[in-house]
């Protein structure tokens, strides 16, 4: 079962992740990811851990003739995916664990995955599943954050975790910024059954016109917030302590942020 961090995205969770999390993020990750799949050109698109169908938006503006399936484990990200398209965008959403993909062998062309790899608690046998699933010649493309020092963001949402819960400090930023040894990601593909894999590092400088919004979609848009309120914290406090931290590093709005990643894509 894909890791339980990923599972606790639920309640209004998905909605913080979505709307003050997203423009500043993942919209560029996910264009940029959409447009490496359409050189691909692909007829049927898998795509795992969807959530809440920033990158299926991206993919379907992409690649306007292809099917896509868009899945993740979590149905209230979905909720929020399947209202960002019309009925008629070809687009099938699904439910599905990516450790156990409920597809036959053979199906897709390209498998996509958006900041979702990170999550997989046996990352090579989830890229097991993805081989069994892709055509013979087909591509895995999926992108991975570099580490929180890359992404300052993410370091001081991590930090005030640790200083309003020093006897325990949340470890849900650990999961998605854990995963950025490229030999290590190289490792597991191999495991997998992919011999062909290439890399590179997409940087962006990301303009904040409200600092405000983003870091209350650091506390509000992700697991942390379920530390918070099991501590009684409030999270006002450290929303402001987070802001303070990133205007003491890059200065007042609209502050300008550096963010790294890196893509794999890989075939068999």
């Amino acid at each position: 079962m894909t890791d339980p961090a990923s599972a606790q995205f639920v309640g209004d969770i998905p909605h913080f992740y979505d709307r003050c999390l997203g423009p500043i993020i993942f919209h560029d990750y996910a264009n940029d990811l959409a447009r490496r799949a359409a050189a691909l050109h692909p007829a049927h698109v898998l795509e795992i851990a969807a959530g809440t169908g920033i990158s299926t938006v991206a993919l379907r503006n992409a690649l306007p003739a292809a099917h896509i399936v868009a899945t993740d484990l979590n149905t209230p990200m979905l909720d929020i995916a399947r209202g960002k398209l019309p009925s008629d965008a070809n687009v099938t959403f699904q439910q599905a664990d990516a450790m156990a993909l409920p597809f036959e062998d053979n199906t897709f062309d390209l498998v996509a995955i958006q900041f979702g790899a990170m999550f997989f608690p046996d990352k090579a046998a989830a890229f097991r599943e993805a081989l069994r699933v892709l055509k013979r010649g087909g591509a895995l493309l999926f992108n991975v954050w570099s580490t929180m020092q890359a992404n300052p963001f993410a370091d001081a949402a991590y930090a005030a975790g640790q200083k309003f819960l020093p006897d325990n400090p949340p470890k849900f930023y650990l999961t998605p910024f854990g995963y950025a040894d490229i030999e290590r990601v190289r490792a597991d593909l191999a495991a997998g059954g992919f011999s062909e894999v290439a890399h590179e590092i997409v940087r962006f400088n990301k303009q904040i016109p409200d600092l405000n919004l983003f870091v209350r979609g650091l506390v509000m848009g992700n697991p942390l917030i379920a530390d918070l309120h099991a501590a009684n914290v409030e999270p006002d406090k450290v929303e402001v302590w987070i802001a303070a931290e990133l205007r003491r590093r890059f200065g007042d709005e609209p502050i300008s942020m550096p963010l790294e990643a890196i893509v794999f894509t890989a075939r068999s």
